[in-house]
């Protein structure tokens, strides 16, 4: 996928998907400790291709400042710990990815359980996923897959955990970037035969803007899922926060009998679990 991401917050587009999906992202800023407020695809990591790397007008815009956050949730970034090979990465990303258990009480493993460490998804020019090898940008990812069996009327619940570490702050930022422009690009995407998300839409924010206080960039995409196999349209949530060079996400399919706050129950747990988990590996001690 080629191109400059414009991030711009003057961008009309960005703006009015950003101010719909605030309302998550007030919900995650209230559970930052890991635990739920109250009380969960997949498409694996919303990115795609290398980076454009930022140039020109859009130089800077798809990371936050270095140094200090201003904010007792976001610390400040110890660039010594950030990981320098691919070894070093892995080891970071099982530290940070969750287990089924730290997402809710009924989520179990699907199989197949974790991604092949080598392969990264591509949203191809006719929004269908294709699956690549790793970009020069990310040193290691994994998602792993869980779900919550169909019970008492309600249908299986999908839920995914992805974890991407790249060299640096940079990096990670453009992913998020890139994850914008594909929700506006392909508000439609084909997962697999049989598989396909309609009706997207997403909104981004950088730490302090709007309801977020608890990561240096965060985005969410919201829509519906349709399956041969599970019917629909379901539910569909991808929630994706960023600290330092890794990102975190987690995304929900839902099913019958499954309540919008019940998704955005589980999708919150996991990815601020890991986003805690992140920030005490990288982030500088206090003190």
């Amino acid at each position: 996928m080629g191109g400059q991401v414009d991030r711009s917050r003057g961008n009309a587009v960005l703006r009015a998907c950003g101010c719909a999906a605030a309302g998550l992202f007030l919900i995650a800023g209230c559970t930052a400790d890991g635990s739920p407020k109250d009380g969960a695809a997949s498409r694996t990591p919303a990115a795609s291709g290398t980076p454009s790397g930022p140039s020109g007008a859009g130089a800077g815009t798809a990371a936050a400042p270095s140094g200090g956050s201003g904010s007792e949730l976001v610390p400040e970034l110890d660039e010594s710990k950030q990981p320098k090979t691919v070894a070093e990465a892995r080891d970071l990303l099982g530290r940070i990815i969750v287990a089924e258990q730290a997402i809710g009480p009924d989520v179990v493993r699907s199989t197949p359980f974790e991604s092949d460490p080598g392969h990264w998804p591509v949203l191809d020019e006719g929004c269908v996923w294709q699956i690549a090898g790793l970009p020069p940008d990310v040193l290691a990812t994994s998602t792993r897959s869980f779900h919550i069996p169909a019970k008492d009327g309600r249908g299986r619940v999908r839920i995914n955990a992805t974890v991407t570490v790249h060299h640096n702050r940079e990096e990670s930022g453009w992913e998020t970037a890139r994850a914008m422009e594909e929700v506006l690009r392909c508000p439609g995407q084909k997962l697999r035969e049989g598989e396909e998300l309609k009706n997207l839409w997403g909104g981004a924010f950088y730490q302090g803007e709007q309801m977020n206080g608890w990561t240096e960039d965060a985005f969410t995409e919201t829509g519906e899922y349709v399956s041969a196999r599970d019917g629909g349209p379901h539910l569909y949530t991808w929630s994706q926060a960023q600290f330092g060079p890794v990102t975190v996400a987690i995304s929900a399919k839902g099913a019958t009998g499954i309540t919008r706050e019940a998704m955005n129950a589980f999708v919150v747990q996991g990815t601020s679990r890991m986003m805690v988990q992140a920030k005490q590996e990288l982030g500088k001690a206090a003190g």
